[in-house]
């Protein structure tokens, strides 16, 4: 599965749970912690970790695992480490609390559109 294959999976599966406000940034030429971020948010922790399953069941399915998922258990910011994507899943307040799109602000917004 290439990158872009697999980004288009993530937010796929993002979108087909209803996550608010999808931002794909490409980080790449800025870290080398991951070609890219995606962000979303949930409306609940119950829909939060919804979303988190999906985008492990779907790339689950393509032969796609995470080397780690960390904050299930909270569930206000979960992050899941596929080497060069990492899916940051946020509970809304959370969310407007770190403000990961303002702290990558640098880095290249993906029109997600072009995955969907």
């Amino acid at each position: 599965m290439t990158l872009h294959e697999k980004l288009s999976e993530v937010v796929k599966a993002l979108d087909s749970k209803k996550a608010q406000d999808i931002k794909v940034i490409k980080v790449g030429d800025l870290t080398i912690i991951a070609d890219y971020f995606v962000i979303a948010n949930g409306t609940s922790t119950t829909h939060t970790r919804g979303l988190v399953d999906e985008v492990d069941f779907k790339l689950g399915e393509k032969g796609v695992n995470p080397d780690h998922i960390e904050g299930v258990d909270g569930a206000s910011w979960i992050a899941m480490d596929y080497h060069d994507i990492i899916v940051h899943v946020f509970y809304k307040d959370a969310r407007d609390q770190y403000s990961l799109e303002k702290l990558w602000s640098d880095g290249e917004a993906v029109d997600i559109n072009t995955l969907l």
